[in-house]
């Protein structure tokens, strides 16, 4: 049994994209991990990705992501949707890391651009529809090409789209004029990888989001969300503007750092960041409060 979903929303509509928490010594925190993902599904969150970007998975084991999998996965059980992160810039270690993800529980799949070897679009093609092939769960793509530099382009999303396991896209290309078209041309469920843009996207089809600010204030997004898909139009922007401060403080330097550290202030699992990501500086940490609290955070 999977949770509840339609090919409108294959994911839900509201997901965060989960760090990873780690013991004092940098060790993998099971514990920690499944006790932050059913704080973010209790908030309010359709869906959890783990071994994302923001799970720092360029720094983390095949071990450790499946490891990750099976825990949170244990911990929210169907109450929500756990997506698997296996991009990688190698398509046979993303297959194999997709079959390990299927084995231990994932709902999901969520693929990103290889990065750094700058394939063609050819090579992008092959490359995930090899991934949608290797196992038997929905697949969601993710174009950021400001991390991979290459963007997916519009052609090629229409193309993927045409494979039945490619059900959504998560958008961090920056560009709603593409956005509009890719989402017209594909029929993909949209959503939102950028939060500045959650509410933008929204207006030219998107669907959701997977969102970081989503670790503190996934109630908002909720709100936002519904008061928009409700049609109230002028709510769901006065929720957007209240939030402008988080958007902006929680990016002012790499994202997972600043997630963890508002972790930390909440009280919530999160722990150090491994290698090459760092700490905040005392500095930082108080701007960062005061970011968090001009949108409302609580800490």
């Amino acid at each position: 049994m999977a949770p509840t979903s339609t090919p409108q929303t294959p994911f839900g509509r509201v997901l965060t994209a989960m760090v990873t928490p780690f013991t004092a010594d940098g060790a993998l925190d099971l514990d920690g991990a499944q006790r932050l993902a059913a704080h973010l599904v209790d908030a309010g969150n359709d869906g959890l990705v783990v071994n994302g970007t923001t799970g720092e998975s360029p720094t983390t084991s095949d071990a450790e992501k499946t490891d990750l999998v099976r825990a949170v996965r244990q911990a929210v059980g169907d109450r929500a949707h756990v997506i698997a992160g296996v991009g990688t810039n190698d398509t046979h270690h993303s297959i194999e890391l997709a079959r390990a993800a299927e084995k231990a529980g994932a709902h999901g799949l969520l693929t990103v651009t290889p990065y750094y070897n700058k394939p063609p679009q050819e090579g992008l093609l092959r490359h995930f529809t090899a991934i949608a092939d290797a196992t038997e769960l929905p697949v969601m793509l993710y174009d950021i090409p400001g991390r991979s530099g290459v963007p997916i382009n519009t052609e090629t999303i229409v193309r993927l789209a045409e494979h039945p396991r490619i059900v959504a896209n998560k958008d961090a290309k920056g560009d709603l004029g593409r956005a509009s078209w890719a989402i017209a041309r594909s029929g993909l469920a949209w959503y939102s990888g950028d939060d500045m843009l959650n509410l933008p996207l929204l207006s030219v089809g998107a669907v959701g989001f997977v969102s970081v600010v989503g670790h503190v204030v996934t109630p908002d997004l909720r709100a936002m969300l519904d008061a928009f898909v409700s049609g109230d139009v002028q709510k769901a922007t006065e929720i957007h503007q209240k939030l402008l401060p988080v958007f902006t403080g929680m990016f002012r330097t790499q994202g997972v750092i600043t997630t963890k550290a508002a972790l930390a202030l909440q009280g919530q699992p999160a722990g150090p960041l491994r290698l090459p990501l760092v700490e905040l500086t005392p500095d930082e940490t108080a701007q960062l409060k005061i970011d968090l609290a001009a949108g409302g955070v609580q800490l």
